[in-house]
């Protein structure tokens, strides 16, 4: 997260929701996509192949097929800057629909939830993922939905935790090589600390 530093983006377009898995599952059937390495949730033994789940972001896909179904569907996976830019915007928020924590505008670890860090109060009906686009209040200001908490998000960046100290200011896409890469956003097991943008 530091140095936050401000940097200049060409324009780009970004998906508004998660990759579902019926989306996914398109990519499969054409031969794009390798399946999902699991074909459960956290709490539901069927989930990639089950019926009832078309509509819920796909989960268990490995950066190189997100970014193989990016490029099947006409894109790319963003940078890292880019999701960033999505997700707060000019402002610089800390959640993509502003600084305050709202539990009823993400998918977050709630009282669904089993680890201990988990807000004992509030309820979303959900104990591992929501369907895609569930929180429409949650929107970012380009109206992105789920870039906090449900599934976290790839991005074309490797990690490196010092590369906001030498970032380019115009386009960064971060370093050319790493040891992992870059995950944003959060998902349903994580606290309000842990979902910010």
């Amino acid at each position: 997260e530091r140095p936050v530093h401000e940097v200049t983006l060409d324009a780009f377009w970004i998906d508004r929701t998660e990759v579902t898995n019926a989306q996914y599952a398109a990519c499969v059937a054409d031969g794009a996509c390798h399946p999902p390495q699991s074909n459960e949730s956290y709490t539901r033994t069927s989930y990639y192949d089950n019926p009832a789940c078309v509509d819920y972001p796909v989960i268990y896909v490995s950066w190189e097929d997100a970014a193989a179904f990016a490029e099947w569907a006409g894109g790319r996976l963003p940078t890292e800057a880019e999701w960033e830019y999505a997700a707060v915007g000019p402002e610089s928020y800390e959640y993509p629909w502003g600084d305050g924590f709202a539990s009823e505008r993400l998918n977050f670890c709630d009282v669904n939830c089993p680890f201990d860090h988990r807000d004992s109060i509030w309820d979303d009906g959900y104990a591992d993922t929501a369907p895609v686009g569930g929180y429409p209040d949650g929107a970012s200001w380009v109206r992105a939905l789920d870039m906090s908490g449900n599934v976290w998000e790839w991005v074309s960046d490797w990690y490196d935790a010092t590369s906001y100290q030498t970032s380019p200011v115009e386009n960064p896409i971060g370093p050319v090589s790493g040891d992992g890469r870059v995950l944003r956003g959060g998902s349903w097991l994580n606290n309000q600390r842990d979902a910010r943008a």
